[in-house]
């Protein structure tokens, strides 16, 4: 996975940085074709840490932002946010490809001479 960080007023540690991509590889493992993986890291005038994570496929664009006290925390978060946000992407092709089958099958008629 092609992960790019960009850090705004703070400094990240190895441990944290291999934090991230453990928590990232979820959203390898639901996807099959990810171009690239943006991370954002900003800390405010409040001292709250602000990430935004952006994952390109070759169709589509999932984004999630999140902003707490701590590094962890917020990373947590966005990783569920991205994971749902695909899952209901995968089920709403699913879905569409069920209800095609659907109306296939409504317009299939049974020959009155078939045995069965």
């Amino acid at each position: 996975m092609n992960i790019k960080y960009l850090y705004k007023n703070i400094a990240i540690l190895d441990s944290q940085r291999d934090y991230i991509e453990k928590r990232l590889a979820i959203v390898e493992k639901i996807l099959e074709k990810i171009n690239v993986v943006e991370v954002e890291i900003d800390l405010d005038k409040k001292n709250l840490i602000r990430i935004e994570v952006m994952v390109r496929t070759p169709k589509d664009l999932f984004r999630a932002e999140e902003i707490s006290e701590s590094l962890e925390g917020s990373i947590d978060m966005v990783a569920e946010e991205l994971k749902t946000q695909i899952n209901r992407k995968k089920d709403k092709i699913w879905t569409k490809i069920l209800r095609g089958a659907r109306s296939i099958k409504k317009k299939m008629s049974i020959d009155d001479d078939a045995r069965f």
